[in-house]
C-alpha cells in the first residue's frame, strides 16, 4: 500500500478547509456562488491573505466600541464623525474610500456592504447648513469612484449593483437673483430615493429629487433628471425610459 507523505496530506487538508471557509462565507451573500476553475490554490492563498489584513485594520474602530465586529477596511480609509455612522455585518471598504458622518440623521450602511476604492460617502460638505442622511441597504455593491452625497438624503434600497463612478447629488444651487453670487443665494433639497434590485451602470449621473422604482436597469452614463418607474429600462442624457421589464405570459 502507499501511503502519501504526512506533510502533503496535511497541506491538502489545509487547502480543502481554507476553501470550505471562504466558500461558505461568502455563500452567505451569493448562495449558488462557486468559484472558478481556474482560480487555483495560490490565488485563493492572496484572496485570503487579503482579507485577513483588511479585517485586521477594521479592530481599531472595533475597540473603539463604534463599529461591528465583521468590518473590513482597505488601505487609506478614512471615517470622519464616527460615532454618526452605522455598519452592518461583512460591511467592506475597498482601499482609499472616504466616509463622513457629518449630517442630521445618520450614515447607514446594511449588511453585506461593499463600497469600492477611491469612493466618497459624504453626507455633508459645510458646517452651516448639513444635509440629512445616508442610507445604503443589505446587499448592496457600489463601484470605485464614486460620490454619494447626502444633503436632501439619500437611499439605496437592498441588493442594488452599482457600476464605476456612480454620482448622487440630493441638492441644488439656487441662482434665480442675477445681482448675487450663485454661492451665497443657498441651496434647495428634495433627495434621491434608489428602489431595491436595480442594477445601474458605469459613470451614471442621478440629480436631486429624483425617485427611482425597484427593479430598474440603467444604462451606463445615463443622466437621470426625472423620477422613473418600477421594473423600467432607462437610457440617455437626459435619461428616459426604452421599456419595461414585464413578465411575459406563455
Amino acid at each position: 500500500m502507499h501511503l502519501e507523505p504526512y506533510s502533503k496530506r496535511t497541506s491538502q487538508h489545509f487547502i480543502i478547509m481554507i476553501n470550505t471557509l471562504v466558500l461558505s462565507t461568502i455563500r452567505k451573500k451569493n448562495p449558488s456562488f462557486a468559484f472558478d476553475e481556474k482560480v487555483n490554490t495560490g490565488i485563493l492563498f492572496q484572496l485570503v491573505l487579503r482579507k485577513v489584513i483588511q479585517r485586521v485594520r477594521g479592530f481599531r474602530f472595533i475597540l473603539s466600541g463604534n463599529m461591528p465586529n465583521k468590518l473590513f477596511l482597505g488601505r487609506n480609509v478614512r471615517l470622519s464623525y464616527v460615532s454618526n455612522i452605522s455598519f452592518g455585518k461583512w460591511v467592506q471598504l475597498e482601499d482609499h474610500v472616504q466616509i463622513s458622518g457629518l449630517c442630521k440623521a445618520k450614515v447607514t450602511l446594511g449588511n453585506n456592504v461593499k463600497i469600492g476604492a477611491y469612493s466618497q460617502v459624504i453626507a455633508s460638505t459645510s458646517f452651516n447648513n448639513i444635509g440629512e442622511y445616508i442610507r445604503i441597504g443589505n446587499n448592496v455593491g457600489i463601484g470605485e469612484f464614486a460620490y454619494l452625497g447626502g444633503g436632501g438624503g439619500l437611499e439605496i434600497g437592498d441588493d442594488c449593483i452599482i457600476g464605476q463612478y456612480l454620482s448622487c447629488h440630493p441638492e441644488n444651487h439656487n441662482y434665480d437673483d442675477p445681482t448675487q453670487l450663485i454661492r451665497l443665494q443657498g441651496v434647495s433639497r428634495q433627495g434621491i430615493k434608489i428602489g431595491a434590485n436595480c442594477w445601474i451602470g458605469a459613470k451614471v449621473t442621478i440629480l436631486d429629487g429624483v425617485t427611482i422604482g425597484a427593479n430598474c436597469v440603467i444604462a451606463a452614463g445615463a443622466v437621470v433628471t426625472k423620477n422613473m418607474p418600477p421594473n423600467s429600462v432607462i437610457a440617455g442624457v437626459p435619461a428616459k425610459v426604452l421599456k419595461s421589464r414585464t413578465i411575459k405570459n406563455h
